[in-house]
This record gives structure tokens, C-alpha cells and sequence, in this order.
């Protein structure tokens, strides 16, 4: 396929265009900065604004799909959605965020107690981002929140996938490496199984 992936130096971003790539996808590579984007097969990177709704509508056009891999806190969910619908991309595919999954009926793990401070803001305004996407009347959406924890580590591409709840293990633990979500997001754009719908994927 043709995807546009946003922010495709970043922490997750990086992780997915490995997977795209070594999947055989031709991969743009939407940057403030291209020279940091990793050379490999298929990538075209290029510099990009994500506050600029006409160039990023530009730079997505003609794509099969858009992956946005960018800080909700670094963007404007507004803006993203307007450039993505103005590009007559079909598929959308958002880098979601944990904190609006549920630990218990109505609560969400962005409202404990030990949820870190530092987190707050990015967790609250992934949950705007969600909401908003739930309002959209016709874009074709995918939402994948991860894990509470997710860090660098190895691509196993064994893992489960959930809905609305935080995934824990039989030790409590919620964890996922960046590897494997980005299997888990790319398994997603080839075989599209939560259309409309935020799903997430944990050990």
C-alpha cells in the first residue's frame, strides 16, 4: 500500500516505519526534520507541518492510508482530521494513548490515583482525540491505545488485543513493547478488523 505516516521519527513512528517498510509498504515519511528519518526501502521522507492543514492535506493526497504517530500535546486533532478528510484519504489510523482506557466499569486509568502527572495532559487530550473521531460521520478511523507501559524491546509478534479496557497480565502488569505495537497497528491497516472503533493490544 501507499501510506503517509505522520510523525515517522518519533518514538512509535520510527517503530512503525520499520514494520511498513520491511512489510514491502511505500512508506512517506511526514517530518519537521527528514535527515532524521531512518533510510530504508520504500520510505520517501519529507518535511512536514502538522498546524498546516493545506500542505498536510498535500503531502497526504493519493496516500491508501494516513498514520498519525504524532504527541497529542505537539498537535491539533482538529487540524489533523480536516487535512486527512481534505486529502480524500480513506484510512485513518491514530498512535492512541492509555489513559482513556477503562480499569473498571466508568473509570478511566487516566483518573487513578498513580497515574503520573506528567501524563495527564497528553492522556486527557488523546481522550478528546478519541471522542472526537467517534463523531466523525464517515472517515474510516482506527484508534490503538497500547498498554500503560510501553517501551523499546522486542518484536515477538505475540500479543492480545482488547477494546475499551486496559489488557493486564496474571502478574497485574500492563505492558507492550513499541515493536509489537507497531505489528499490531500494521496487522491492523492489511486486515482491517476495528473499523470505527479504538481497540488496544497488551502481554
Amino acid at each position: 500500500m501507499k501510506v503517509a505516516l505522520i510523525g515517522a521519527s518519533g518514538f512509535i513512528g520510527s517503530r512503525l516505519l520499520a514494520e511498513l517498510s520491511a512489510r514491502g509498504h511505500a512508506v512517506t515519511a511526514i517530518v519537521r526534520s527528514p535527515e532524521k528519518v531512518a533510510s530504508l526501502p520504500g520510505v520517501t521522507a519529507v518535511k512536514g507541518d502538522v498546524f498546516d492543514r493545506d500542505g498536510l492535506a498535500a503531502l497526504l493526497a493519493g496516500h491508501d492510508a494516513a498514520i498519525s504517530a504524532v504527541h497529542f500535546t505537539a498537535s491539533d486533532p482538529q487540524i489533523l482530521l480536516a487535512a486527512v478528510k481534505q486529502s480524500g484519504v480513506k484510512r485513518y489510523l491514530v498512535v492512541g494513548g492509555a489513559g482513556s482506557l477503562e480499569v473498571a466499569p466508568g473509570v478511566k486509568l487516566v483518573d487513578t490515583p498513580d497515574f503520573p502527572a506528567a501524563y495527564r495532559d497528553e492522556a486527557q487530550k488523546g481522550g478528546v482525540f478519541l471522542d472526537l473521531l467517534k463523531q466523525e460521520p464517515a472517515l474510516d478511523w482506527t484508534f490503538l491505545s497500547p498498554s500503560a507501559l510501553i517501551q523499546p524491546g522486542e518484536r515477538t509478534g505475540k500479543f492480545r488485543l482488547g477494546t475499551d479496557q486496559l489488557l493486564v497480565d496474571a502478574k497485574g502488569d500492563s505492558a507492550i513493547s513499541a515493536e509489537d505495537y507497531a505489528v499490531a497497528l500494521v496487522d491492523e491497516l492489511e486486515k482491517p478488523a476495528h473499523r470505527r472503533r479504538r481497540f488496544t493490544v497488551g502481554y
